[in-house]
């Protein structure tokens, strides 16, 4: 298999929401754990950095073992950046910026990160641009020169401009004959129809076919710089020597980026169906559904959180799963989540099924929905959700590049890195009132957006 070849297979295609959750691809090679155990990550010291420069960074400093661990964000710089007639854009750009950089061409830049054992990875989400970077302590030196000339200057060759074109097409024509990946994007679409969520962030052939070696550019001129970078260090590194090497890395970057101001919207806003199916000849059919969510700053987010939980968060033992698939044998799994974006939030799930039972698949959610609101869940269901979200959390930190992502994730919700520590008390402090009043203002009176991908027989619009 050939380098380009590998690097297909990491290509992120059809990943409807990218990275909300600061999740990031990081390849094949296995990573040693740092010395953090479950009991212990709450306890882990989180130190604030800046460099000469003026660099803000998280460090978790741990010299157990010989790595250093580095994610970071262009905040606001994810797809809903992406021009009009260029959907695709900032994910066409994740996939270059390791083809080639400084006086290296696309083959000697792949080879010199293998020759160091290092691994450099960018991903686009729907409201900031991602990059992970791993590094071997001796190789340190060597390996940030390899991501600062990335970041800086790639070059954006026409061969491989075209290379990773025809790797694009290829993930979109594969996309569209998946009906999970078409019924969550036809979601996107209808739930936020004139807003930049509502556009395929993967992008359509024509814009794909469209993209030039000027719109790569310019994207990267007007999203990646100093202001709206976010920076998060894992390992084994002292916070000096981060200082200098943040500003070997991003200093060399504009301080200000030119991003383009994005509205608050909602669920359905400019929507004008609550159902739309989708035809496609497949076997089974494949449903996504959603409503409006509270904010992550809303006073309800955290009662609507453990709610989710509750009713189709939790796997094996939610409300959906028991009533969907173990009481009826509608479907082999049924799953929801409370999704806080940028400019909006959203309750999302989904359901695959026979093409004859997602009708009824998606009447015994409604049903559950409603029951929900009239009886609310019982003390029982709320402390024993309480209990697998507490305990479940410290699993969270068990090496260096999950506390990396965590912690990511934390800086650019604004939730601050004592968030590890108030995170539980605050699942706690939810009380059943509380959860009874997320449940009715998320679901009482409101009609589930629904898209169906598939040949479904008995649909209904539901109610």
């Amino acid at each position: 298999m050939t380098k380009h070849s590998s690097k297909a297979q990491r290509m992120r295609f059809g990943s409807w929401f990218g990275a909300a959750f600061g999740a990031l691809t990081l390849g094949a090679v296995t990573l040693a754990a740092l010395s953090f155990c479950p009991h212990e990550a709450q306890a882990m010291q989180v130190k604030e950095v800046k460099s000469p420069g003026g660099i803000e960074a998280w460090l978790v400093e741990s010299h157990s073992v010989p790595l250093v661990a580095m994610r970071f964000a262009f905040d606001g710089g994810g797809s809903t950046q992406d021009p009009e007639g260029k959907d695709g854009l900032a994910n066409f750009l994740a996939s270059m910026l390791d083809e080639g950089a400084g006086d290296l061409f696309s083959e000697s830049f792949q080879q010199r990160m293998e020759e160091l054992a290092m691994r450099m990875s960018f991903d686009d989400g729907r409201d900031a641009f991602y990059g992970s970077f791993e590094t071997l302590t001796e190789n340190r030196d060597a390996a940030v020169k390899l991501l600062a000339l990335a970041l800086s200057k790639p070059r954006f060759d026409a061969d491989a401009i075209e290379r990773m074109r025809k790797q694009h097409l290829a993930g979109l024509a594969y996309a569209a004959r998946d009906p999970t990946r078409v019924a969550s994007e036809q979601w996107m679409a209808l739930a936020f129809a004139g807003h930049p969520y509502g556009r395929p962030a993967n992008g359509t052939p024509k814009s794909v076919a469209d993209i030039s070696r000027t719109d790569l550019v310019a994207f990267h001129k007007h999203v990646f710089a100093k202001d709206n970078l976010r920076v998060v260090v894992v390992g084994d590194i002292d916070a000096n020597t981060l200082g200098l090497m943040l500003d070997e890395v991003f200093g060399a970057l504009p301080a200000k980026a030119a991003l383009t101001p994005v509205a608050k919207t909602e669920v359905t806003a400019g929507a004008k169906e609550t159902l739309k199916v989708i035809d496609m000849n497949v076997p089974q059919s494949v449903a996504r559904f959603g409503l409006p969510a509270m904010a992550r700053a809303d006073k309800d987010f955290m009662p609507a959180f453990v709610l989710n939980t509750i009713l189709g968060g939790s796997a094996f033992t939610s409300r959906l799963y028991q009533e969907v698939r173990e009481k009826r044998g509608l479907a082999y799994g049924v799953d929801t989540s409370i999704v806080p974006m940028r400019h909006a939030s959203m309750f999302f799930g989904g359901v695959a099924t026979k093409n004859e039972e997602v009708g009824r698949s998606l009447d015994v959610v409604r049903s559950e929905l409603k029951r929900i609101v009239t009886e609310g869940p019982t003390e029982k269901e709320l402390a024993d959700t309480k209990a697998y979200l507490t305990g479940s959390f410290a699993l969270r930190f068990d090496t260096s590049a999950n506390i990396a992502n965590q912690l990511l994730w934390m800086m650019t919700e604004g939730l601050g890195h004592s968030y590890v520590e108030t995170r539980n008390a605050q699942i706690e402090a939810v009380t059943i009132d509380d959860v009874r009043r997320a449940a009715k203002r998320l679901f009482d009176g409101h009609d589930l957006l629904v898209t169906v991908v598939g040949r479904p027989k008995g649909l209904g619009q539901g109610g």
